[in-house]
């Protein structure tokens, strides 16, 4: 008798077998149902089989059926199998906490921007947010001072397309600062702030190793006081280059700040 293989289906229509790839941590994949995108956190043995849980950048989990042909990566085709160890894997993170990405690279630049007043707040931005910003194709720009915000928001014209999202310092009620960010807030821009009269006390004192940020008489520029008060050489750009130095990620930020820069990336990114 003729004997005959178990796939009666012709040569020239099956599909190839996928490459295997081990579930490790931070292995960023897209299901390829659904398009969810996310980075493995954990694989876990059910009744039903083995399943992956992904975390997007929003924090958001969803479990998936490790099955054959179920996920893609870099956009190939893939079957994602248990890691050797077969334990549970958690992702790397980011300074600003969010899942990162290895080896990703940066999103064309969007329209919408953030403007950041002051330097300091700049560089600071840039250190805890910057993986996420260059993910997200958002540049930030440099404002000198809060007085140059009416005509910054002329020249940029928002729109639903383009929206402008401002981070200032001392945004507290009845401030100049205040004043003028009503002046410009609408749908398209978001002024925010902190409550700090410079975004060095947003730095958490015990991460700069001092009790805490002393208090400077009236009068008299802030930056030099702070380094008179705490025996530092009144050089202060040096000293905010020793501050940014001691800022690992944002648990080195006072949550006053740390909501503020998220509410501006997401008022800049997501959808309408």
């Amino acid at each position: 008798m003729r004997s005959y293989q178990p796939d009666l289906t012709p040569p020239w229509k099956r599909s190839a077998p996928a490459p295997e790839v081990p579930a490790e941590p931070d292995l960023v994949v897209e299901e390829a149902v659904s398009g969810f995108c996310g980075a493995v956190i954990r694989c876990e043995k059910t009744a039903q089989g083995p399943t992956v849980t992904l975390e997007d950048r929003f924090g958001k989990h969803r479990a998936f059926p490790m099955e054959p042909r179920g996920f893609l990566l870099e956009g190939k085709v893939v079957t994602l199998v248990r890691p050797s160890g077969g334990g549970p894997v958690r992702p790397a993170r980011t300074a600003s906490g969010s899942v990162a990405v290895p080896g990703a690279r940066a999103r064309v630049a969007r329209a919408g921007r953030i403007y950041v007043e002051g330097r300091h707040d700049a560089e600071l931005v840039e250190r805890v947010w910057g993986d996420d910003l260059r993910i997200e194709g958002v540049v930030v720009e440099y404002l000198e001072g809060v007085d140059d915000l009416p005509a910054v928001v002329r020249e940029f014209a928002p729109g639903p397309d383009a929206r402008l999202g401002v981070l200032v310092d001392h945004l507290v009620p009845g401030s100049k600062e205040s004043r003028i960010a009503a002046q410009v807030t609408g749908a398209d821009v978001l002024v925010v702030g902190h409550p700090y009269i410079d975004v060095w006390e947003a730095v958490k004192p015990s991460s700069v190793g001092i009790p805490g940020w002393p208090s400077v008489p009236r009068g008299q520029d802030w930056k030099t006081g702070v380094c008179r008060a705490l025996g530092w050489p009144e050089n202060t750009g040096a000293a905010w280059q020793h501050i940014l130095s001691r800022i690992g990620s944002y648990k080195d930020l006072e949550p006053q700040l740390l909501g503020r820069v998220e509410e501006l990336i997401d008022f800049v990114t997501l959808p309408e």
